[in-house]
């Protein structure tokens, strides 16, 4: 999935800006004189100072018994009682995680603990690899003995996990996976022939990792004697190649990326018997142009559950396989005429007879209840809104929990339903808003970060039958006056129905005084991909949401139309712009436009767009295909052909470029450059393993061949979330010159 925000450690530090050295001054029009005095917002208070940065809590696990809780307080691991809230004891010490002959403690980045709680994994000097995945040094602590070992000498690890009984510990290191006996800390390979850009075991490929978000790609039994994973050939997945620029030779750094109609790797499930140090190899069937997104086991011994989904996505199985001998029954199947959304949904009962999975088989995404053989018991949820996530099922006393847009697409409750489908609830407080929640394992309690469009988020303890607060853990009071004290304004949502007789949702963030009679400049901002969503009653990250409101600060009204393509109302919405991506959102957008310009406020001769990733998309194929609506565009790091963008996710949507090549030739800004005619600048860091810089490089090179002015900027070594050290800031800082000027 394309994302603004994704680690590439390789390329993500560097150093060196072009096509502005030096620091160039934010050119800012005399603020407008308001009622009350207000502090201006700068571009530091976004990037240098974190003025506007919600705090949160951090580093939270819940301690088996229900009662407690624990986090990490200044390198040390503290139990808090969840009624209070209170620290009641400190767990490790930091003087407890320094090693044997190390004069400090180790930093830590993460901690875990086993099923007794009696062992901790430590992990430190994290490094990130892409978007999920990490290498790290692990560490064991032991709480009875106070002994703190390092997990293996053999170099840094990734993943490291518990077994359930905590005896072991499973990890990869270098494509291969090992076990580790907590007894004798004997390190045993359970692989050998993993190779670099050639074959991985447990651990997904960059493609999996990107779109099925498979880092981890192992699991342990339940009853901790075998370890399922996943292998992953990737000999015959073409190399891409990116250069780290600095030294007076660029490096090379060459990874496996299979773009949209190019051979992906082959996978095999395995499964390895810990006693008998054996490998028995579980049937996924004879076609190994497929993907297995997820692998997880049932409540019942020897008996693996595997997902399975064919390779344009429309298709997606369940197998169950036994371990013993390799074979493997296929006991569900979800099909639909687009795709089938991957999820982590599906959960086995400790009753070992039934599961329970998401589906949209009937327009919106439900909860299902199915037993052993895929044979329906029960629909647990039904109606026009869709579950946006279920959190579990509470079996002691039969209920399921998950989170909905019931109430409205643009927003996110918590709500309960017993296994029968009835008596459902909604916990927690009435009201608008957005709630994300972690569940205690025992569903007695859960931590509730509440947040709405003009409100940060309050975290919260609250009791998991009624939703009733416990207590607040992090109000953001701090913040909600600094927020006064600057002048932000709410926003304001809006929904109009274009000429097509689509209803579309936004918002705009407008000046905290309007003159009558004066018309302003409009920013409109996108997304717009697949099932994702913009338009919402939740804070919003500061990197935008506050950037938009200096913006209004200056005399801008932002707006955000989600068009159709994206989420929360239901699968026709979202799967109508299948194997055509980009042409309706597009119109869809120049409606926006249109409806946005016939505002008593607007200046429809001074709009603008904006887009990053799938956004970037979006506003290159605006500025061209729209180019009469448009003053002034920004693309960051835009696809500008599907054909450059990688398979899972290209051909979900748009099917293979053999088989849909329309899809991909018809909507891309390459084959509209001519049509360009505002203000235009595009953005790419040249270390983006994500989307590739030869996106805009292609994309450069048709407008050049059509004689079209416009602006660039690339940031060397940079990763598609565009940043460290001051490089947000000059990003931010060269976006805001360029609408000052041009918009």
């Amino acid at each position: 999935m394309i994302h603004p925000f994704k680690t590439f450690q390789t390329f993500g530090l560097a150093a060196g800006l072009l096509f502005s050295a030096a620091p160039a001054a934010v050119l800012l029009p005399a603020a407008p004189a308001v009622a009350q005095q207000r502090q201006n917002i700068t571009l530091e208070d976004l990037w240098v100072k974190g003025t506007f940065a919600a705090r949160s809590v951090q580093g939270f696990n819940w301690m088996r018994d229900g009662r407690y809780y624990s986090a990490l307080d200044k390198g040390e691991v503290v139990q808090h009682d969840v009624t209070t809230g209170q620290a009641t004891q400190t767990l490790v010490s930091s003087q407890q995680l320094r090693p044997a002959g190390a004069e400090q403690p180790i930093s830590v980045d993460g901690y875990e603990f086993n099923a007794d709680e009696q062992k901790m994994l430590f992990s430190t000097a994290t490094e990130p690899i892409y978007r999920r995945s990490t290498r790290a040094n692990y560490f064991v602590y032991d709480r009875a003995a106070q002994k703190l070992l390092p997990l293996s000498s053999g170099g840094k690890q990734s993943y490291a996990t518990f077994s359930p009984d905590g005896r072991r510990v499973a990890f990869m290191r270098q494509n291969n996976m090992y076990v580790v006996d907590l007894q004798t800390m004997q390190e045993t390979p359970i692989t050998t022939d993993g190779q670099i850009n050639k074959l991985i075991h447990g651990g997904g490929d960059w493609v999996y990792e990107e779109e099925f978000e498979v880092s981890r790609a192992f699991k342990w039994s339940p009853d901790s004697k075998q370890l399922a994973y996943i292998s992953f050939d990737e000999s015959r997945v073409p190399e891409y190649n990116l250069q780290e620029w600095g030294p007076l030779y660029p490096k090379d750094y060459r990874y496996k990326y299979p773009k949209a109609g190019e051979p992906n790797s082959i996978v095999t499930v395995s499964v390895y018997d810990v006693e008998g140090k054996r490998t028995t190899k579980m049937d996924i069937g004879s076609e190994t142009d497929q993907y297995i997104p997820r692998l997880m086991w049932t409540q019942t011994p020897g008996l693996l559950s595997i997902q399975r989904t064919n390779r344009l996505q429309n298709k997606l199985e369940l197998l169950h396989g036994n371990t013993a001998t390799g074979k493997t029954d296929v006991v569900w199947t979800d099909t639909d005429k687009a795709y089938v959304d991957v999820t982590d949904d599906l959960r086995y009962l400790k009753n070992g007879k039934q599961f329970v999975v998401t589906s949209e088989r009937d327009g919106y995404r439900h909860i299902y209840l199915f037993d052993m053989k895929g044979k329906l018991v029960q629909q647990l949820t039904k109606g026009a809104w869709e579950v946006s996530e279920f959190v579990g099922v509470d079996e002691a006393k039969g209920q399921a929990y998950y989170l909905s847009a019931e109430a409205s697409p643009l927003q996110r409750h918590l709500y309960r339903v017993d296994l029968k489908g009835k008596n459902k609830t909604r916990l927690g407080e009435a009201g608008n808003g957005t709630d994300v929640v972690n569940m205690s394992p025992d569903f007695r309690y859960y931590l509730n970060y509440h947040s709405a469009a003009d409100e940060p988020q309050t975290v919260s303890l609250r009791n998991g039958q009624d939703g009733k607060l416990v207590k607040v853990l992090e109000d953001n009071a701090k913040l909600k006056q600094r927020m006064q004290e600057y002048g932000f304004v709410p926003q304001e949502t809006f929904s109009f129905k274009t000429s097509e007789g689509v209803t579309l949702n936004g918002c705009t963030i407008k000046p905290a005084t309007m003159e009558a009679g004066k018309k302003y400049p409009v920013l409109t901002f996108l997304y717009g991909g697949p099932g994702s969503q913009k338009v919402l009653d939740k804070w919003n990250s500061v990197d935008y949401y506050t950037w938009f409101q200096m913006l209004a600060q200056q005399g801008y009204v932002v707006a955000i139309v989600d068009n159709r393509g994206t989420g929360g109302r239901g699968a026709e919405f979202k799967k109508c712009t299948y194997a055509q991506m980009g042409k309706l959102e597009t119109i869809d957008q120049g409606e926006a436009v249109k409806y946005l310009g016939a505002q008593p406020w607007a200046d429809k001769g001074r709009i603008g767009i904006f887009g990053w990733s799938y956004g970037g998309y979006l506003a290159a194929l605006a500025m061209t295909k729209n180019a009469d609506l448009y003053k002034a565009g920004i693309s960051v790091a835009p696809v500008t052909n599907w054909r450059y963008y990688d398979t899972i996710y290209s051909e979900r949507y748009l099917k293979t470029p053999q088989d849909n090549a329309a899809g991909y030739d018809d909507n891309s800004p390459v084959q509209f450059a001519n049509l360009l005619k505002g203000k235009y600048l595009l953005v790419h860091g040249t270390g983006d393993d994500n989307v590739h810089f030869q996106n805009s490089v292609a994309f450069t090179d048709a407008l050049v061949k059509a004689n079209k002015d416009f602006e660039q900027l690339y940031y060397p070594n940079r990763n598609h979330g565009i940043y460290g050290g001051n490089t947000r800031l000059h990003l931010f800082r060269q976006m805001t010159n360029f609408l000052l000027q041009n918009l």
